[in-house]
């Protein structure tokens, strides 16, 4: 066994960090709710399950986010699973505020929880906790609600963001 030193922290510049961070492959939601009578989401790629007990999920955040400040006082946010056919909805709420939604079919709770109609899984969630970790807030989200399509009746597979590009998975 050979032994390679690793780049120190020193040398880690944001943009190699970045594209060494873009290796792993993730699924993107989209972060929606209504807020004060009009739609606010984002999308994330850092989504991932906490805990089953009691049932939490989490994205991440930049701290630079303008979308962020609006969309975080709601009392429900929707999070919506995208699937493969989603890359233009996903980069529509990446984009320009006024049309993050234009065109998507979405529902409403009573809470305010928006989420995309075809998405692979809704779910209802309501702010647990945030951790402010580095130049990105960590946002633990309690769910309230799951509605995800069964594998018998549904060919899609889950949107992939992978070095800055969309994908799909191949399953065999």
């Amino acid at each position: 066994m050979s032994l390679t030193p690793l780049t120190t922290n020193q040398d880690l510049d944001p943009a190699r960090l970045r594209e060494a961070f873009g290796i792993f492959p993730t699924g993107v939601v989209a972060v929606a709710a209504e807020v004060q009578g009009r739609l606010v989401g984002l999308a994330a790629s850092s989504f991932t399950s906490v805990s089953l007990d009691p049932p939490l999920v989490s994205f991440s955040v930049a701290n630079t986010s303008k979308t962020w400040p609006d969309l975080r006082r709601a009392a429900h946010l929707g999070l919506s699973v995208l699937a493969d056919h989603h890359g233009q909805a996903c980069r529509q709420l990446a984009g320009p505020v006024a049309e993050r939604f234009a065109g998507l079919d979405v529902t409403r709770t009573e809470d305010g929880a928006v989420t995309l109609d075809d998405a692979l899984v809704r779910y209802d969630t309501s702010i647990h906790e945030e951790v402010v970790a580095g130049d990105h807030t960590i946002v633990l989200l309690r769910l309230h609600g799951v509605q995800h399509r069964s594998e018998h009746t549904d060919a899609s597979l889950p949107l992939v963001f992978h070095r800055s590009g969309f994908g799909r998975l191949e399953v065999s």
